[in-house]
């Protein structure tokens, strides 16, 4: 038995984000139309910290993974991170383990995916300007998939600190076929400029007045993953078409979607698989809310083992 470490390295240099966008929206549809199989997380809690557990199989393509998280709050006195993440690939014919991978690059690759999918179905093909909040790993993998999706020409970054914003808009005009990235002067301007707005951030608050959306602005959200957290404002989810990734996910987890008691109209693969519309007219406000999903985990990870196996990525252990 042999099994392949994949690096945050090997990860990165595997996968491009369009592949993973491609990869994402064939989880979605096989979960849509019933064809994956996605336990509940598992909680292990330990004396110092809590691991969580979230295995998926997707049925029609054999994906099957289980990615672990940990949150050990006291890690940092010992110069380790306070969460890591793990994701095991496992042969869905055997049950034998296939690829050992660095979680946290798998889970920025597969979490940027699917605003990508979002995006695809959701924003205006005409699209040109980005709103953007957060300046952190999601904020930048949300950016680099509306990117693959849409023809942008600017981006408005918004965000607390203003050395890390002026660090992320310098980052960002270093990438290939680079918009233009400027340092927004109020969530108000960015969002009344905006084709799309993206949301990473942990804030426990709305970040903008829903007021402010244009006719047909499509927004993304990814940063609240409680019931307490809300990125996104009332106003928002009332004039907005409303798609999740899980309606059971989303009903229990997006602080979003609680608090603003909001309707979903549909989830992503049921617009992927034609059984809902995706963007009907160019006036539409559309809002997508992911909370992030294992089937995602379990494709991503499928399929950037396909391409480091053919790139010859990683390293073999042999195990017996």
């Amino acid at each position: 038995m042999q099994i392949r470490v994949l690096t945050a390295s090997d990860i990165r240099s595997a996968l491009s984000m369009r592949e993973a966008i491609d990869a994402v929206e064939k989880a979605y549809a096989q979960l849509a139309s019933g064809k994956a199989t996605m336990p509940l997380r598992s909680r292990v809690d330990t004396d110092k910290g809590i691991s969580l557990l979230m295995p998926a199989y997707l049925h029609d393509s054999g994906d099957f993974a289980v990615k672990i998280v940990s949150v050990y709050g006291e890690n940092p006195k010992l110069g380790l991170p306070t969460v890591t993440a793990t994701v095991l690939a496992m042969d869905s014919e055997t049950g034998m383990p296939l690829a050992l991978m660095e979680g946290d690059s798998l889970t920025a690759l597969r979490t940027g995916a699917a605003g990508g999918v979002a995006a695809r179905y959701l924003a205006r093909k005409d699209a040109r300007t980005v709103a953007l909040f957060g300046a952190g790993v999601q904020a930048r993998s949300q950016l680099q998939a509306v990117l693959a999706e849409r023809q942008i020409q600017r981006v408005l970054v918004v965000g607390r600190l203003p050395k890390t914003i002026e660090r992320f808009c310098a980052e960002v005009a270093t990438w290939p076929d680079a918009p233009q990235v400027i340092v927004a002067p109020s969530p108000r301007e960015a969002v009344s400029q905006a084709d799309i707005v993206l949301a990473a951030t942990t804030t426990k608050t709305p970040l903008f007045d829903g007021n402010d959306l244009k006719p047909g602005t499509h927004v993304t959200g990814v940063g609240s993953f409680t019931p307490e957290m809300q990125e996104i404002d009332a106003v928002t989810i009332d004039r907005a078409r409303v798609v999740v990734d899980q309606r059971e996910a989303a009903m229990a987890e997006a602080g979003d979607i609680i608090i603003a008691k909001a309707t979903i109209d549909a989830e992503i693969g049921e617009i992927v698989n034609g059984t809902k519309p995706g963007r009907q007219n160019d006036d539409e406000i559309t809002f997508f809310k992911s909370v992030g999903l294992a089937v995602q985990d379990a494709v991503t990870a499928a399929t950037v083992l396909r391409a480091a196996e053919e790139k010859g990525l990683g390293t073999v252990i042999q195990m017996s």
